[in-house]
């Protein structure tokens, strides 16, 4: 196979050779068992749609629910309509609705697993509390009416409104009431969202989470798990081993998975992770593997991964999306690389370049013919001699 030129940080290219076909990856296979693992999914955009960046966007839903299938081929569940899905970053409300009516439709056909996204951003301005819960109130009976697991994420709105730890304990409180089933809470940090700066009504994280432990104390029977996204792995462990009796820890880190999906004699994480959208067949390879009891080979397949999740999701880590999306082209899960809202410009060309060298070096791709002839062409519109 032919060399690329890729650009590096700082200036130049440097020749890369791209891998030859990767190892055989496992199809299928049985459920997963000692983990609950949902992939947070993209969406597709389509590309011939007349569109301006700050419009509502416009999504393939043919290759979006496409792609949705392909995480369920695997044994993945499927986190719908979450930031990987660009919501409040391209994906509106009205978008993400549509998004879930059809993933939960789609989910209910193929037997795979659905958790959906509810927030409040049909808020468009300064919202009072009444509001806030007017409108998470909302989108959970959409999501019901579809017969999907909710999740309560995080809202910037309330994170607006809220002055005090109080206005997250009663709003939350009244939310979880009126719940018909379990849901999941989800921690997003402001790495993620800066709007989401002092969410649980403090900056000082172990204040955060004294209120966000209250709020579970309280309902414990109507939280099936807690999503921390804070890229802090000796947080996640404490806070795990103070959750109640039943209720899961949702890894979302996407820096240090590997271990907090394998735990310690004291517990482990599950997992709900965006970077599991390009990982998806290794990662359920992996977690089958921990369903025998075999730790060593689930960490030899997904401790070299991190890499380049890290990479992805690296500062400012709320553009994770583009490269994720770069590596859903790549794979021929798509056929172009456009996003809703135009966030494909999102990360700079040696970034896409070292996303694309660290993914085939992992053997992602199972056609790398494919992917570097779709990367030469990505290099060559931007001016990169080939």
């Amino acid at each position: 196979m032919t060399t690329l030129l890729l650009p590096v940080a700082g200036g130049g290219t440097r020749a890369y050779t791209p891998s030859a076909e990767p190892p055989p990856m496992a199809v299928g296979g049985p459920p997963l068992a000692s983990r609950t693992v949902f992939s947070a999914a993209h969406v597709v955009a389509d590309p011939f749609a007349d569109v301006s960046p700050d419009g509502p966007a416009a999504v393939d839903w043919d290759a979006t629910l496409a792609f949705r299938r392909h995480l369920w081929s695997h044994g993945l569940g499927v986190a719908e309509a979450m930031d990987t899905a660009q919501r409040g970053m391209g994906l509106d409300w009205a978008g993400a609705a549509e998004l879930i009516r059809r993933s939960a439709a789609e989910a209910k056909a193929a037997g795979g697993r659905i958790a959906c996204g509810v927030g409040t951003d049909q808020l468009t301005g300064p919202a009072t509390l009444p509001e806030v819960r007017s409108a998470y109130e909302e989108q959970l009976a959409l999501v019901d009416a579809a017969g999907a697991q909710p999740i309560l994420m995080a809202s910037r709105a309330l994170a607006a409104a809220a002055t005090s730890p109080d206005a997250y304990l009663e709003t939350y409180g009244h939310l979880l009431r009126q719940a018909r089933e379990p849901v999941i809470l989800h921690w997003l940090g402001p790495m993620f969202d800066p709007a989401l700066e002092g969410y649980w009504g403090a900056a000082d994280l172990d204040a955060a989470t004294e209120t966000f432990l209250e709020v579970i104390a309280a309902h414990p029977d109507k939280v099936d798990g807690i999503k921390v996204s804070l890229l802090d792995a000796d947080r996640e462990i404490a806070l795990r081993r103070r959750l109640p009796d039943g209720v899961r820890c949702y890894t979302g880190d996407d820096f240090n998975y590997p271990e907090l999906i394998a735990g310690d004699d004291h517990g482990f994480s599950h997992a709900l992770l965006g970077i599991f959208d390009p990982l998806g067949p290794l990662a359920a390879e992996a977690v089958r593997a921990l369903d025998t009891g075999d730790v060593k080979r689930f960490r030899a397949l997904l401790d070299p991964t991190v890499e380049l999740s890290r990479h992805l999701f690296q500062a400012p880590t709320r553009y994770y999306k583009t490269g994720v999306v770069l590596l859903a082209w790549l794979a021929g899960h798509q056929t172009h690389f456009t996003m809703v809202g135009g966030l494909q410009s999102a990360r700079s060309l040696a970034h896409l370049a070292r996303a694309y060298e660290l993914a085939d070096g992992l053997g992602l791709f199972r056609d790398p013919a494919l992917a570097a002839h779709r990367m030469r062409s990505l290099l060559t519109v931007h001016g990169v001699p080939q």
